[in-house]
């Protein structure tokens, strides 16, 4: 037992040890008791038997309560002890049922016998009378006090059945904003209580409860048990404070707090508590790693309060990745959405809120609200970051030894003058841009002034070709601003289809932002990005493979992989990789890039419907066309509710399911949807616009499979001019009207010209695609067919060989095109009397799904076959084809 001189102090270490979390009290005994072993033997026995105390009949106050008539619980007074809610370091916190006047619970504060003394006992009753004092919606409520038989003071207080105010809004997965005007009532009642001269200075999530009134979460501070007046509340009387010890809950106190060389708390440590408190409802964590302080002494704690600035929340946020995402989706919300949230104006609310030095802070919690509500109302904030001036001021003062006074002063008057100069120049080097940007543009349209257009119509496309000559002279002072509208035309441009004209433009605007901005600044990456879209568009897709892939990886550095950004290039470099005829790869891409938009952006945003009509196509070019159908007329419904039914993306929709009806044999559908479709383009978009062209392309398609010839080469040659005036010859879309064209001429029998243009198709593919390209094997497909049709079997057997070769490889051997190359092969060896072969080729034709076209194979075009009817294995091999025919058209 300790001397009657050690007992007054092993009383006050006890009962600022109980105010703390039990695995913070041994850093602080370890300052408490310092290398006093019998003085921390002593404490450490009365913790211990602290934590052993059992229920209500084995503490020391038991005798002052009464059993009721039942037997089964205890009283004190009017109130019937239900459970203990928690125990504090000046005594418990029981829920109660008041009995009597009214029969309501409550929760009932009692401090616990035998270790208390007359200092606890006043605190104890200056929280009593601090709560009495307070009236207001956020503060929990007084109702009765009194004393036990025994002595001990209690007082009966709301009972608030509520969960931390972090673990409320975590569990209803609060947004920001739900969580900034909850915070805000929180802000108001502690402003309650400053104005009745009451500082709480224990403020953190576990005092700050929270329970729904008619279905609203409103908040309840409880536990003024550590609350300090500003003023006497009776002559010659003020609340308890330690002397030498700091009070609070490390993580949540004060820089103040934390200091034992100041005694002159006020308001403002409840502000910087309120600061904490915002940034964990913001982020999820605390401003510091208090996992470290465990293995820190207390003196290092006390100075990291004290001196270490917090994080940015919204650099807190990112800090993480593997708790990121779940921070994120408390908030409803995605992880770089939570960072762009908080960036910015909440970053410096917070910051302002947390200062080190009080004058700094917010003067009071209204203060703080305010602020949050400018925030809420779109209204400028008062927070402001600090200068550099202010930052270089406290390194001089935590290195004063370092650093001599007159250098001090010089410093800050460099730092003032230099702040001064920067913020001179960035405002005329604005007033500037904006002057360039006027005289610009007013140049740009000067050539419609009737002075200058001399009577003539001037259009639009003339506006852009004159400035984009002239972008040089009249920017060249500007690079940045230079770069932006070059991107600006080059976008223009390529929007009219104008490839050739958007490519330098924007190459010369991708150099620009590198060297100005950086090659991973947000706005070079966007330029590469529409680069990448430009080399597809000009039939560039190795070239535009390789920058998709380069973009995606950085955009997944700089963005985030479920950005925005980020999954639109990567819905590009599906479509680039199902250009490349790499149709597994890009389904597997795509679904997955269509997965995230819709999680991330939502049905109808326009990158995912850009998306599915991508994946329509897809699947159309895989054969799977119910499902590209389905899509397509999903696709069409949602583009025409959202954007109208003239719009561009509505009509490359509509366009994308007339492919599907022709591929699915329903040409007369398709016709009908397509010629609707067409129409409107050329009203919209103009006939050289690719998309125009594109549909004039599957309109002739689809009029060539009813055998409507005349219109179909008429739409034919005109895409055909059209894709060469804005690609050129080598252009994919010129070659695929040429090799189409080709097509009608042989329907015509014209087979010496249709050979020809079919060869000429073939060496072009060869040599821009490759030798493996779908498109290459296609061309030559189209050969072997006209060398068939002129009677050159044996040329054609050779050549529908290699094709279906090549195709099986490539697209697979159950892909519908391979399937037609086999089966032309074997035609071809029926006709060259090789029945053996012939009908092996045809068998496994059927057995990996012949195309309806040839299921039948009693069609009088399949004449080639005549030769094998007589054959029974040639009826075994129909019948297997007509019940594959039967069974997928049920499935269907």
């Amino acid at each position: 037992m300790g001397t009657p001189e050690q007992w007054a102090k092993i009383k006050e270490i006890v009962g600022a040890a109980l105010e703390r979390e039990p695995g913070q009290r041994a850093a602080f005994l370890d300052q408490a008791c310092a290398q006093d072993a019998n003085l921390r033997a002593e404490v450490e026995s009365l913790l211990l038997a602290h934590a052993d105390a059992g229920g209500l009949s084995e503490s020391p106050w038991a005798a002052s309560t009464v059993a009721d008539p039942a037997g089964e619980s205890k009283t004190i007074g009017p109130y019937r002890l239900i459970h203990r809610l928690g125990v504090g370091g000046m005594g418990q916190v029981w829920l109660a049922e008041q009995t009597e006047p009214v029969r309501r619970r409550v929760a009932l504060k009692l401090i616990r016998a035998g270790m208390y003394d007359s200092g606890l006992v006043q605190r104890f009753q200056s929280e009593r009378q601090s709560l009495a004092i307070m009236e207001h919606p956020a503060i929990a409520k007084v109702f009765d006090a009194g004393t036990t038989s025994e002595g001990q003071p209690y007082f009966a207080m709301e009972y608030v059945d509520g969960r931390p105010i972090t673990e409320y809004c975590d569990r209803k997965k609060l947004g920001i904003p739900d969580r900034l005007k909850l915070f805000k009532q929180v802000c108001d009642g502690v402003q309650h209580a400053h104005q009745k001269a009451i500082i709480h200075r224990d403020l953190k999530p576990s005092n700050i409860l929270v329970t729904e009134v008619d279905g609203k979460p409103t908040p309840r501070i409880i536990d003024f048990g550590l609350a300090k007046a500003t003023v006497p509340h009776a002559l010659g009387q003020t609340l308890f404070t330690h002397v030498g010890a700091f009070m609070g809950t490390p993580g949540y106190m004060s820089p103040e707090q934390a200091d034992p060389n100041v005694h002159d708390i006020d308001t403002r440590t409840d502000v910087y508590s309120l600061g904490v408190v915002l940034y964990e409802l913001l982020t999820g964590c605390l401003p510091f790693d208090t996992a470290q302080w465990k293995k820190q002494g207390l003196d290092e704690v006390l100075r990291q309060l004290r001196e270490t600035d917090p994080e940015r929340p919204s650099t807190k946020v990112g800090a993480n990745p593997d708790t990121s995402t779940a921070r994120a989706e408390a908030r409803s919300t995605q992880p770089q959405q939570l960072i762009s949230l908080l960036r910015g104006d909440l970053d410096w609310i917070t910051l302002k809120a947390l200062e080190k030095e009080r004058e700094r802070r917010y003067s009071t919690p209204s203060a703080l609200a305010a602020d949050v509500e400018n925030y809420l109302s779109n209204r400028p904030i008062e927070a402001r970051p600090a200068s550099a001036g202010y930052r270089l001021r406290k390194y001089v003062r935590r290195h004063r030894v370092a650093v001599a006074l007159a250098s001090g002063v010089a410093a800050l008057l460099i730092a003032f003058a230099v702040t001064q100069t920067i913020q001179l120049r960035h405002i005329t080097r604005e007033r500037d841009r904006a002057d360039r940007i006027t005289a610009f543009m007013t140049n740009m349209f000067k050539v419609s002034d009737p002075s200058e257009a001399r009577g003539n119509s001037i259009t639009a496309r003339e506006i852009l070709d004159k400035s984009s000559k002239e972008i040089d002279a009249s920017l060249a002072s500007d690079p940045e601003l230079k770069a932006q509208m070059l991107s600006v035309m080059a976008d223009v441009y390529f929007k009219l289809g104008l490839y050739s004209r958007a490519a330098p433009l924007l190459s010369a605007a991708i150099d620009l932002r590198r060297h100005v901005l950086g090659p991973e600044h947000p706005d070079t990456l966007r330029s590469r990005e529409a680069m990448g879209l430009l080399l597809h568009q000009q039939g560039r897709y190795s070239d535009a493979d390789k920058l998709d892939r380069e973009v995606l990886e950085a955009a997944r550095r700089v963005f985030g992989a479920d950005d925005r950004e980020t999954l639109r290039v990567q819905a590009n470099l599906f479509w680039t990789v199902h250009s490349e005829g790499r149709f597994a790869e890009s389904e597997k891409l795509a679904r997955a890039t269509l997965d995230a938009q819709r999680r991330v952006l939502g049905e109808r945003d326009p990158d995912t419907l850009s998306s599915m009509r991508r994946l329509a196509a897809l699947l159309s070019f895989m054969d799977r066309l119910p499902e590209a159908e389905s899509l397509a007329r999903q696709l069409i419904d949602l583009r025409t509710r959202i954007s109208g039914p003239e719009d561009p993306e509505t009509l490359l929709a509509m366009a994308a399911l007339g492919v599907v009806l022709t591929n699915e044999g329903r040409p007369a559908e398709s016709e009908e949807v397509l010629r609707r479709t067409l129409a409107i383009q050329r009203r919209v978009l103009g006939s050289d616009h690719l998309n125009t062209v594109v549909t004039m392309n599957n309109l002739g398609i689809a009029l060539q499979h009813q055998h409507k010839l005349d219109d179909a080469e008429t739409l034919y040659r005109e895409a055909l001019d059209a894709a060469r005036r804005v690609g050129g010859r080598e252009h994919p879309q010129a070659l695929l009207e040429l090799g189409n064209l080709a097509t009608v001429v042989h329907d015509r029998g014209q087979f010496k010209e249709a050979e020809k243009l079919h060869r000429e198709v073939f060496e072009i593919r060869r040599r821009t695609l490759g030798p493996d390209h779908p498109d290459t094997a296609l061309a030559m497909f189209n050969i072997a067919d006209q060398l068939h049709s002129e009677g050159r079997n044996v040329e054609a057997a050779a050549l529908f060989r290699e094709t279906a070769e090549l195709q099986s490889r490539v697209l697979g051997p159950t892909h519908a095109d391979t399937l037609d190359s086999f089966y032309m092969l074997a035609c071809m060896l029926a006709e060259e009397h090789k029945p053996d072969e012939a009908l092996a080729v045809l068998r496994d034709a059927v057995e990996h799904g012949l195309p309806p076209s040839h299921e039948d194979m009693n069609m009088e075009t399949d004449k080639e076959l005549n030769s094998l009817r007589g054959d029974p294995r040639f009826a075994a091999i129909v019948a297997e084809a007509r019940e594959h025919a039967a069974a997928r058209q049920k499935t269907n």
